[in-house]
């Protein structure tokens, strides 16, 4: 048995033996109750739109669901298909405040629409399912922002939003402005361009104010303003 199969094993021994007794989860996906109600959405109808409040999870038991995004200046990418006995919109518990995508049905469908409260009060009956499903969502809302960084933004917008996810801007806690050494090869791999591209933007951003850097880096709070400026 693989080490991977090993800790499955442990896991599915460890969240049946945290499982409540009564709890049906077969029964709750299907049914209404508090914090949850069955919605029934029209082919080509949105569900709710990009930038819209994020409070809720929803779960497809008929149907199938589209997720895009669509950048300033127009320009749409879909991000991903959602079939039946599927989650989307799951980045509200990961704590995302506003939708990074838009959700619109391509055929009819029957939703099961999950309180944001609901939803997290079914993970917190088992504490390790709450940890390790936060891990999960929270690493595939990253996903999807870098999907959607590439697909809409420069490489020097790219580059800046790399530079202060390395410092902590944007994540709970106080931020540590100051990167170990990381070369301009690693950071071309990051970002997805050349290394004289990085270099071309690192010394502009210096010239500016942004940073500041010989062995390390110094990321100063102002280089938002260049992920902020469209």
């Amino acid at each position: 048995m693989s080490m991977s199969s090993h800790l499955q094993g442990h896991l599915f021994n460890f969240m049946a033996s945290k499982k409540p007794p009564r709890f049906d989860t077969t029964e709750f996906l299907k049914s209404i109750g508090a914090g949850r109600r069955v919605i029934e959405i029209k082919a080509k109808e949105t569900i709710y739109s990009q930038g819209q409040a994020c409070d809720a999870v929803f779960y497809v038991q008929s149907g199938k669901v589209r997720l895009n995004v669509v950048s300033r200046r127009g320009k749409e990418a879909t991000v991903a298909i959602i079939s039946a006995k599927e989650f989307f919109g799951e980045s509200s518990i990961a704590g995302h405040i506003l939708r990074l995508e838009s959700a619109t049905a391509m055929t009819d469908a029957q939703l099961l629409r999950i309180d944001k409260r609901a939803m997290l009060k079914v993970l917190h009956q088992s504490e390790f399912a709450f940890l390790f499903v936060t891990h999960l969502l929270t690493r595939n809302a990253r996903f999807q922002e870098d999907l959607i960084d590439q697909l809409f933004n420069s490489s020097e917008k790219r580059l800046a939003r790399v530079l202060l996810l390395l410092a902590h801007y944007g994540n709970e806690g106080k931020p540590d402005p100051v990167i170990p050494k990381i070369s301009q090869e690693v950071l071309a791999e990051m970002v997805g361009t050349t290394r004289s591209r990085v270099s071309f933007f690192m010394n502009r951003f210096r010239r500016m104010g942004f940073i500041e850097y010989t062995d390390r880096i110094s990321v100063h709070r102002s280089l938002l303003t260049v992920v902020l400026h469209d």
